[in-house]
């Protein structure tokens, strides 16, 4: 099994609509892969961490279901419109992706 976790940087004062935002894609197009709401986990940073930090994370099989699903994901129409409504609310290159191996 591979922990996937994406995370981002909000904008000062924006992270409670980055956190409306990314609940809205998981619910209309995160569900379209196979990566609906009731699957993720999302946490925001608190003591000893960066408040602006909110992180997602998934659990999926292995690395070819992670390649099928972002294959799928290309595939949406409005992933570019969300996309562009997200950026508002977080820091510019602020995204990072993470894999961990569940042993």
């Amino acid at each position: 099994m591979i922990i996937a976790r994406w995370q981002f940087q909000a904008k000062l004062g924006q992270k409670g609509e980055a956190i409306k935002s990314i609940t809205k894609w998981y619910d209309e197009i995160g569900s379209q892969i196979g990566w609906s709401l009731n699957k993720v986990r999302i946490v925001t940073g608190s003591v000893g961490a960066s408040e602006a930090l909110v992180e997602c994370e998934i659990q999926i099989k292995d690395m070819k279901e992670l390649d099928a699903s972002w294959a799928k994901l290309a595939t949406i129409k409005k992933l570019k419109t969300w996309a562009k409504q997200f950026g508002k609310y977080i820091i510019s290159g602020s995204t990072k992706w993470d894999f961990y191996r569940a042993v």
